[in-house]
C-alpha cells in the first residue's frame, strides 16, 4: 500500500536533523512492504484535505517559525479538515508550538498558530534543555527537548505522555507533549523515531487506516535490536542528567 505523507516546510523546520524521522517512516513502511510518498508542503503550496494520509512539521529557530507562522496559519482550516478526516500528524518541537493558537514571544510579540492542537505557549526567560523519559499509553519514550517555549494544555486536553525525568510541556505540570485523534505534537526531537519505533509505527497503522478507509492494521514485528538500545541510553541519560530548573 502507498502511504502518502505531506511534509510541511522541510526547507525551514529541520533543526536537529529532524528529517531523520521521514527516513525512519520509510524504512519501517517498506520492511512491511508499503511505500512512502513524501510531497514536500512549501509556502506556495496547498493543503488539500484527503491528499495525505501523514502530515509532518518539523522544528525551526525562532526564525524559521516567524518565516513560516503566517503561511501556516493560512494553511489552517485545510489542515484541521485533513486531521478531523482522519490523517495523522507528527509535529515536533517548533511545529508542535505552531499547531496551537499561537506563540507569544519574550517581548509580548505574537506568531500565529494554526489552532488545531488546544494549547497555547509563552516564552520563558530560560530554556528548557536535557534528555527527557516520558511513560504513555504507547510505552516509554525518550528524547531530547531545547525550548523556551511553555505550552499550556487547555483543560481536558490529552497530553502524550507524563514526564519521568526532564522538563516537558511547561516544567511544572509534570506533562509533555499533546494528542488529538491520530494527531501527536511533543518537544521531543533529535530525531525522536529512531529510538521509538513503536511510536513510529503507531502513526504508520494510523496512516494505513486513512489509506484503507478502515481500522489501524496489527503491524508485524520488526528487529528492533538496535532501537531499543538507543532508547535505553537516552531513557538513563534522562534519569542521570534530565533537564532541571
Amino acid at each position: 500500500m502507498i502511504i502518502r505523507v505531506g511534509h510541511l516546510y522541510p526547507d525551514y523546520l529541520n533543526i536537529y536533523a529532524d528529517r531523520g524521522n521521514i527516513a525512519v517512516f520509510a524504512l519501517r513502511a517498506a520492511r512491511r512492504g508499503h511505500e512512502l510518498r513524501v510531497d514536500a508542503i512549501g509556502m506556495d503550496d496547498s493543503v488539500v484535505p484527503g491528499a495525505h494520509d501523514l502530515y509532518y512539521v518539523g522544528g525551526g529557530q525562532d526564525r524559521e517559525q516567524w518565516l513560516v507562522a503566517e503561511n501556516l496559519a493560512h494553511k489552517a482550516q485545510p489542515l484541521i479538515e485533513a486531521v478531523h478526516g482522519g490523517a495523522a500528524l507528527l509535529a515536533v518541537c517548533g511545529g508542535y508550538q505552531l499547531l496551537g493558537r499561537g506563540y507569544k514571544g519574550f517581548h509580548g510579540e505574537e506568531m500565529p498558530g494554526v489552532g488545531l492542537l488546544p494549547l497555547e505557549t509563552v516564552a520563558g526567560e530560560r530554556r528548557m534543555i536535557g534528555d527527557v523519559l516520558l511513560e504513555t499509553d504507547l510505552g516509554p519514550i525518550a528524547g531530547f527537548e531545547n525550548h523556551a517555549g511553555r505550552t499550556y494544555l487547555d483543560e481536558g486536553a490529552e497530553p502524550l505522555g507524563r514526564v519521568v525525568s526532564g522538563f516537558g510541556n511547561d516544567g511544572e505540570s509534570g506533562y509533555e507533549g499533546c494528542r488529538l485523534l491520530r494527531a501527536i505534537g511533543t518537544y521531543l526531537h533529535g530525531p525522536l523515531l529512531p529510538r521509538n519505533p513503536r511510536l513510529a509505527d503507531w502513526l504508520l497503522a494510523q496512516a494505513l487506516a486513512h489509506r484503507s478507509g478502515g481500522e489501524p492494521p496489527e503491524l508485524g514485528a520488526l528487529p528492533d535490536e538496535l532501537e531499543a538500545q538507543a532508547q535505553a541510553v537516552s531513557a538513563e541519560r534522562a534519569r542521570s542528567r534530565g533537564g532541571k530548573l
